[in-house]
């Protein structure tokens, strides 16, 4: 059989073109993104879980004992110091009060009478100084009547918003018995607990007149649009928890936030000269944190790190890594420890902004 040697030609320039293409290809898919930790100046937010409180929620209670005659407010209102909001039947009250008028009248009389006799050397000055302690007498009970009596209307002690009904029209209310709930939502106090470290390292680091300025992530995850300033600090730490209460007070002129929500206190916190890496370099075994450093050989090993802040896609590095190592960004289910790779290498800052680009 003859042989063409123009198709032997050709049939050799297919294979050869075949063969160094599946090279290339080979050699592109061992080409590994290889990068470093970035070194820099930045900020953490730090998030806590709080409590919503009204700066003041009281309870208002019955003072006097009786059937309560009027309700003037209503579940939810806005209600204006001194306004009247309970009223219980003062009918008794009010006998009280007048039987004890009567009583300081006639005490009135009988001082005026002795001072009289006194003043002429009728009665000796015992007798006038008698006749002045039973007017002084009557005319507390007096007073204790008509206190007794304003017991009996309930007034708001300040601004603030009614919260739901204890008691209903008619009912016969105890001395003591809770009729609602009132609460001044003008401001919030926030309260968040703080583990002891992170105290410790605010505590040493606040200037004596600095302020702590945070933010408020409430329960729908949108942001409250005034920020809040730290303003107390509670005295003891939780022996159970290892955490101190810290106290946040927000302006809440719009009354958005009520007593009782919950929410999630953020605080910028600065890190100074820390060292970041992207979150995907990171492998876990056993509930700790690894990667795959690449050597001037190009040879990876596994290597143990502590992480400590974290970032939107990035970890901050507290121990096992130098500024200067180099680290597999990408393929890491690719490899194994020992392996000779292809690198190609990524600077930090090209690499960290390329992680936040395909983030966004």
């Amino acid at each position: 059989m003859k042989r063409n040697p123009m198709l032997w030609a050709l049939l050799i320039m297919i294979i050869g073109a075949s063969c160094q293409s599946h090279e290339e290809h080979h050699e592109e898919h061992h080409k590994f993104l290889v990068s470093g930790p970035l070194k820099k100046d930045t900020v953490i937010t730090k998030t806590y879980v709080s409590q919503i409180h009204s700066i003041q929620h009281i309870e208002l209670r019955a003072m006097e004992t009786g059937y309560l005659q009027n309700i003037y407010v209503d579940e939810g209102q806005f209600v204006k110091k001194g306004q009247l909001m309970f009223q219980i039947m003062p009918n008794l009250y009010q006998a009280e009060l007048k039987r004890a008028q009567a009583e300081a009248n006639f005490a009135e009389i009988e001082y005026q009478n002795t001072k009289r006799l006194a003043e002429s050397n009728v009665v000796a000055p015992n007798e006038l100084a008698l006749a002045q302690a039973k007017l002084d007498k009557a005319r507390a009970e007096l007073a204790l009547a008509q206190v007794h009596l304003d017991f009996t209307q309930v007034r708001a002690p300040f601004d603030g918003i009614m919260d739901h009904f204890h008691v209903r029209l008619g009912s016969l209310v105890e001395e003591g018995e809770l009729l609602t709930t009132l609460s001044d939502n003008s401001e919030i106090w926030v309260y968040f607990n703080v583990p002891e470290a992170e105290y410790l390292d605010y505590k040493s680091t606040a200037k004596a007149d600095s302020v702590m300025n945070v933010k408020l992530m409430m329960a729908n995850n949108k942001l409250f649009e005034y920020p809040g300033k730290v303003t107390t600090i509670e005295a003891d730490f939780n022996n159970e928890t290892g955490n101190i209460a810290f106290r946040a007070t927000f302006p809440n002129p719009k009354g958005l936030l009520r007593h009782g929500e919950t929410g999630n206190i953020l605080v910028d916190a600065p890190l100074k000269g820390a060292l970041l890496i992207p979150q995907k370099a990171t492998f876990e075994i056993l509930d700790k944190k690894y990667v795959f450093v690449v050597g001037e050989d190009n040879i990876v090993h596994s290597r143990h790190i502590v992480t400590g802040a974290e970032l939107p896609h990035i970890y901050e590095v507290k121990s096992g890594l130098k500024s200067t190592d180099r680290i597999l960004i990408e393929g890491l289910r690719k490899v194994k420890d020992g392996d000779e790779i292809v690198v190609d290498f990524m600077e930090p800052k090209e690499a960290m902004a390329h992680l936040h680009l395909h983030a966004e």
